[in-house]
């Protein structure tokens, strides 16, 4: 527990804060949560896809120790340069699903960066003929 205490008065009238117990650092989540989804929740806007834009959103999210994303919790850390890219990124992150991160084996609570990537379908290459 941190207990903050004034100390002595200074000449000029003016007062010191001491952290008598400073608490332990917050230690980072060994490993991140992980994707379970088995299909994405996001969609790509098909004007875009029609249009062969390509892009990818890095959002920010954070997770509870049962691997639920915090309600309100989520934010675009990285843009993708196209606001449908980036807006559809938003509405489906609320299905994405994860396992836990963990710390020393044990479930926590983590904030992580989960890249959501929009890619159109490509042709398979040929191969080659005998």
């Amino acid at each position: 527990m941190a207990v903050l205490a004034a100390c002595g008065r200074k000449d000029d009238g003016t007062m010191r804060l001491v952290d008598r117990d400073a608490p332990a650092p917050v230690s980072s989540a060994e490993e991140p949560p992980v994707a379970i989804n088995p299909v994405s929740p996001v969609r790509y806007p098909n004007a875009l896809l029609d249009q062969g834009i390509e892009g990818q959103v890095l959002l920010r999210l954070y997770v509870d120790s049962a691997g639920r994303i915090v309600p309100d919790s989520t934010r675009i850390e990285e843009s993708s340069g196209y606001p449908a890219l980036d807006s559809a990124a938003l509405v489906g992150s609320p299905d994405l699903r994860f396992s836990p991160a963990l710390h020393q084996g044990r479930p926590v609570a983590a904030p992580f960066i989960q890249p959501v990537q929009f890619r159109g379908p490509r042709a398979r290459p040929r191969s080659p003929t005998p």
